[in-house]
């Protein structure tokens, strides 16, 4: 037996048998001699497999445009024109010719080439090509084995999905009702394979170091996807302990399921909003099923990331009146772009900086970039009449950056209404407070704007001087941390005296126990993953709100944010047992 950590991603506990996907090593092919005869049937095998690879790519994306729209399917516009490479195919075909060996060695040898040519390219978005010819090259491999070897949507039992990562057509063709877990050896938990397994609700556990090494396709394994733990060929002690944590754990949803429907409400009657966090709007279905009141953060740059253009104003306005639609009467908050940091995109020349987590991003580019910001605000305008809609400006840092973003949205109203076009006129405008300047000066910034919401992935990032993905360091992550406290508290104070709600809207706040803090510190709104809202819900309304405000007063006197986290858990076990250690 084998006992691997990791991260735990997406709740859930599920044993059954592996199946690993290799992702690289289907490349390496060995060498197989053929006869002269052999060479046209070699190229017929060959161009065959490219036929099947382009028909399965298109079914591919045809089904993601019905599934979530256009702009997302059209990332594997990409894959068609790798296909489609004259360059590539004439290689192979050459390769095959001259040295007399199979198809599948003569594809395998050029397109490792391709990799090493890409690689070297002093280009960060072609470079990140690579990703896609991996996955279009792995295709007609599989294709051209004549084998639905690796083809997940094809499998015929249900299997917990073990890779070094997933691929975009690997995770767009997963099947709830063949994956029953997933595990991976990379990612983090805002990783898009993290995301995408909790708006799915498959229990997973991302960044598993060795996973592929340790575990062969039929092995029996657990994933504890609540705790990140993957048990390899476990003893019969640790499938006892499975079962139990199995119907414990089914007895547990089911309880918070009853919640669903009911406020977030304290024992004596304080009542805050729970949203949600999305970032397509195909996971509305689960933002409704697990009873949120909204929408807090709907994060928009993947409009504009795994395409080649920019989105019109027209198929923006589309997306956000769906959304608007979808969620009403309850309100949708729509974060306008936050481009730049860890999110590129080609189309629009963000230059590689030396650090670009402090550098031109956000709203700090929309100001400069004011062509891209206007179309944005437009379509935002256009879909309020449509439902409750709200605009948040990210990684606001002044009032002067505040002043110039209303001042645009003020010019697209008065656009708007020469050309004769309906919006609302009363939506709410607010800023994300995320940097450690804009939380100490939240009091000047709350005469600018409706609301605040706190981002604590960054301010916690930005305010720790701690970079979150670089897991040397990853200690000095500390949510509880008192200067974190702090600010939030502050924020929310400057909020309530200029008579605006104050929101927050990052990981944080997924947290029960820190939610429970949250709440003493009278946060009006938590916004996260939709998975875990009833858990949020149910240690809400477990508690009073006078017992909050004396577990926050208490957390804020700790000196370090270890103490605050034994505090908090130390006295929250005694009014939720359980739904802590979920």
């Amino acid at each position: 037996m084998q006992r691997l950590k990791g991260n735990g991603v997406s709740p859930g506990y599920v044993m059954g048998r592996a199946y690993v996907l290799h992702s690289d090593d289907v490349f390496s092919v060995p060498p197989e001699s053929i006869s002269a005869d052999d060479i046209p049937k070699e190229i017929a095998r060959f161009e065959d497999a490219l036929t099947r690879t382009r028909a399965e790519i298109l079914g591919i994306r045809k089904k993601l445009s019905t599934q979530i729209g256009r702009e997302h399917s059209d990332i594997f516009n990409a894959h068609l024109l790798i296909l489609e490479d004259r360059t590539l195919i004439e290689d192979v075909i050459a390769l095959l010719r001259e040295k007399k060996v199979n198809a599948d060695y003569a594809f395998s040898k050029v397109i490792r080439r391709y990799f090493q040519a890409f690689s070297q390219i002093d280009d960060e978005y072609l470079r990140e090509r690579i990703s896609d010819i991996k996955d279009v090259g792995k295709r007609i491999l599989q294709n051209l084995y004549g084998e639905e070897k690796g083809a997940l949507e094809n499998l015929k039992e249900k299997v917990i999905l073990v890779a070094h990562d997933l691929s975009p057509s690997d995770t767009a063709t997963l099947d709830k009702n063949k994956i029953l877990a997933f595990v991976t050896e990379i990612g983090g938990p805002t990783s898009h394979t993290a995301i995408l397994g909790r708006s799915m609700e498959i229990p997973a556990v991302v960044g598993v170091d060795n996973a592929i090494q340790s575990v062969k396709s039929g092995d029996l394994v657990i994933v504890d996807g609540t705790h990140g733990v993957l048990i390899v060929d476990p003893d019969e002690k640790s499938v006892e302990d499975y079962h139990r944590e199995e119907i414990r754990f089914t007895a547990f949803i089911s309880e918070l399921d009853k919640l669903k429907n009911l406020p977030a409400e304290t024992i004596d009657g304080r009542r805050i909003t729970l949203a949600s966090n999305i970032e397509f709007h195909d996971e509305i279905p689960s933002v409704i099923s697990h009873g949120s009141e909204g929408i807090g953060l709907y994060r928009t740059e993947y409009f504009y990331m795994n395409r080649s253009d920019l989105p019109t104003e027209e198929e923006q306005f589309r997306a956000y009146k769906q959304v608007a639609e979808r969620m009403n009467p309850h309100s949708v908050i729509i974060r306008t772009l936050d481009l730049g940091g860890d999110k590129f995109v080609s189309s629009l020349d963000v230059p590689h900086e030396m650090n670009p987590f402090l550098g031109w991003r956000a709203i700090r580019f929309c100001l400069t970039r004011v062509d891209v910001f206007k179309l944005q605000l437009r379509a935002i305008l256009r879909a309020s009449s449509f439902g409750k809609l709200k605009i948040m400006y990210p990684m606001i840092s002044n009032v002067q950056e505040l002043r110039k973003a209303n001042e645009i949205l003020q010019e697209c109203r008065e656009e708007l209404l020469r050309e004769g076009v309906e919006f609302d006129k009363t939506m709410e405008v607010g800023a994300m407070i995320e940097i450690p300047s804009a939380a100490i000066t939240s009091d000047l910034l709350a005469k600018e704007v409706n609301f605040f919401s706190i981002g604590t992935n960054d301010l916690i990032q930005y305010c720790l001087a701690v970079d979150r993905v670089n897991e040397k360091i990853a200690y000095l992550y500390e949510p509880t941390h008192p200067a974190i406290l702090r600010l939030i508290r502050q924020t929310v104070e400057n909020g309530h005296r200029n008579n605006i709600w104050v929101g927050i809207c990052g990981e944080m706040s997924s947290d029960p126990a820190i939610a429970a803090v949250l709440l003493g510190l009278e946060i009006d709104e938590i916004s996260t993953s939709p998975v875990v809202l009833p858990k949020v819900k149910k240690i809400i309304r477990s508690l009073s709100f006078a017992d909050a405000k004396e577990l926050a007063d208490k957390a804020l006197g700790f000196a370090t944010g270890d103490e605050v986290r034994e505090y908090i858990n130390g006295r929250l076990r005694s009014v939720a047992a359980g739904l802590l250690d979920e």
